[in-house]
């Protein structure tokens, strides 16, 4: 079950760090405070899935999903660029996640 909190920490993780591009540097209210939820939630389901999941492995895998999703967000919503090597890092991130999974107990 705290796999699936962690899961669901990292959606909230993507979330809003793409709400803070929607916000403008907090200058727009609403998806200001839309963010601001966001990253609540994050932190709060990530709370819940540290009570048995080890920390460094949670903290990378959180930070992981966020990053993958923030990359994918990032290209379909703002057009930022594929390239090969944004690929490769993101491939590279994706197996450093499922390695950390995989040696977790």
């Amino acid at each position: 079950m705290h796999w699936i909190f962690l899961f669901i920490a990292g959606l909230f993780e993507i979330s809003w760090a793409v709400g803070l591009k929607f916000s403008h540097g907090f200058s727009q209210i609403i998806p200001s405070v839309l963010t601001v939820i966001c990253m609540i939630a994050s932190f709060y389901f990530l709370a819940l899935a540290l009570k048995s999941l080890p920390l460094g492995t949670a903290y990378a895998i959180w930070t992981g999903i966020g990053t993958i999703g923030t990359v994918i967000f990032g290209i379909i919503l703002f057009k930022e660029p594929v390239t090969a090597i944004r690929l490769l890092c993101i491939a590279l991130i994706i197996s450093g996640i499922t390695v950390l999974k995989l040696i977790s107990h």
